[in-house]
């Protein structure tokens, strides 16, 4: 069933099916009204002379420059064509499809004044696979995206590159191919097109819903590693954690509780210590801000997905046009900055549990670094080598940049957001997470190799989920292979999918 865009109900579910699942978009009867009645109000005040930024004005720095009526036909081109500024590789298609999608959710509130034909081109490029060739880097994150989406925008020119089933392909060639009519530029329709943050909306959309599920899986991997280091289950009562009151720790002391369920830990047969280090007995606190934090960025995205990120903007029932920034990318950016931090602290939390199960020091009885071959054989001692390089590597981009402004356009504009640099590292820091959380899970499967007693039953399910891919550490062996065969694992979140089907949902 296609997914009908109304300017107020898109959530981050619904773009990964639009983006990622190439689900089938409508746009609402309603929406496509607003936009016929915005259009027409624009219209009337073009004839009545009304001087509007970028319409019948330049644009930044040139803002003060009143264009003549013949000026105001050419000026749309010119204005795509030069912002169509972008470097580097492509950014990934259901990146692209996101941005499309949230542009037109910003459409169909009736408050941007571009033509009808402008937004359903893009549904039906949506909808027949043709996506932009767009380059990732380009974009300060305001006056919004302005270098990617204008190379979105050149495709309705009948301009640009685009990927059709498959193929790069001229632009022109494939709306032709997908039997798209070019619908051209008119007064406003390309600003209208590019003024809002919506690529670095659409990535945050999917790096959040990303996050969610992965950190659902560290909490499968820190219980495997609480059942491997005879943790002492007190910590993770979720009475202890609703005295406190954050839904993010009573949400993680309950999903670790649903893992181990069913285990000999549980049945005091076992000796355990009266307290264990911060690293374990914490998680619940750690990894449930990083839920909050997550449940609030959460907030910033749907509520940009479904705003008016456009300038200027038109009230038609007030027959009013306001100029402002509601293309700047901050209310979003500033979470994300907050969500890459948070990755990477739930990720040195990892790392520290993998190191209390490779310190004979520490690991309450395995063998050094998981190895009975200890001397001649070193175990998993530089898996800790691997996942310290890449945690390195997230605490270099956790700086925020929504704090990295730059100064452009003369001065004019004076304070950017930076949200697509944002957006890029916490691609990066994410991609690390999988690495440095597969390796986790491949010493917590190996430690339990050593144990004598029944796991949980959440735990026992992926233990059996990751010795489909990587088999026991009996003798030495290169290690790259396990290593990135965990990481896909956690990438592709089987290990999530069997253990829920046995334990219910993490949520």
């Amino acid at each position: 069933m296609a997914i009908v865009l109304d300017g107020s109900s898109l959530t981050v579910e619904k773009m990964i099916q639009i983006a990622r699942h190439n689900e089938k978009v409508e746009l609402h009867p309603e929406a496509l009204e607003r936009i016929k009645a915005c259009r027409a109000m624009l219209e009337k005040k073009i004839k009545a002379g009304e001087t509007m930024y970028g319409i019948n004005t330049g644009i930044g720095e040139f803002s003060e420059v009143i264009l003549d009526d013949d000026q105001v036909k050419q000026f749309q081109k010119y204005l795509i064509y030069n912002h169509a500024a972008g470097i580097g590789d492509p950014a990934p298609i259901e990146y692209v499809r996101g941005a499309m999608a949230g542009r037109i959710n910003v459409h169909a509130k009736g408050r941007s004044g571009c033509r009808p034909e402008i937004t359903l081109t893009l549904i039906d490029m949506l909808n027949k696979g043709v996506t932009p060739v767009v380059c990732q880097k380009g974009s300060v994150g305001a006056c919004g995206d302005l270098a990617p989406m204008s190379q979105i925008a050149l495709l309705l020119m009948g301009e640009g590159d685009a990927y059709y089933r498959g193929e790069k392909l001229p632009g022109k060639e494939a709306l032709e191919r997908a039997g798209i009519p070019i619908p051209g530029l008119q007064a406003r329709d390309g600003l209208a097109t590019i003024n809002g943050s919506n690529l670095l909306t659409s990535m945050s959309a999917m790096q959040l819903y990303d996050i969610n599920r992965w950190l659902k899986q560290t909490e499968i991997a820190c219980a495997m590693t609480l059942e491997a280091l005879y943790g002492n289950m007190k910590p993770y009562d979720v009475r202890l954690h609703q005295a406190r009151g954050f839904p993010g720790a009573v949400r993680t002391a309950s999903a670790l509780m649903k893992c181990i369920e069913g285990s000999d830990l549980l049945s005091g047969k076992l000796k355990i210590k009266v307290q264990d280090a911060y690293s374990m007995r914490s998680s619940p606190q750690v990894i449930g801000a990083a839920h909050d934090a997550v449940a609030h960025a959460k907030k910033q995205v749907e509520t940009e997905l479904n705003g008016v990120g456009d300038n200027p903007i038109f009230f038609t029932e007030y027959e009013l046009t306001l100029t402002g920034a509601n293309f700047q990318g901050t209310p979003v950016s500033l979470p994300m900055d907050m969500i890459g931090a948070a990755v990477t602290m739930v990720s040195v939390l990892s790392e520290r549990r993998l190191n209390r199960m490779t310190n004979p020091a520490l690991s309450v009885g395995l063998p050094a670094f998981l190895t009975k071959g200890a001397g001649m054989m070193s175990g998993m001692m530089l898996s800790q080598y691997t996942a310290d390089t890449l945690i390195v590597e997230q605490r270099i981009l956790s700086a925020p940049a929504s704090v990295m402004s730059i100064p452009a356009a003369a001065d004019q504009e004076d304070f950017v957001s930076m949200g697509m640099n944002t957006a890029i590292k916490n691609g990066q820091i994410i991609d690390n997470a999988y690495g440095i959380l597969g390796i986790e899970f491949m010493a917590a499967a190996q430690a339990l190799d050593f144990r004598e007693f029944t796991p949980g039953k959440g735990v026992s399910v992926a233990k059996k989920v990751i010795r489909k891919y990587v088999e026991h550490l009996d003798e030495d062996r290169p290690l790259y292979h396990d290593h990135t065969r965990m990481k896909e694992l956690v990438e592709s979140c089987e290990i999530l999918e069997e253990v829920e089907k046995e334990v219910g949902s993490l949520e």
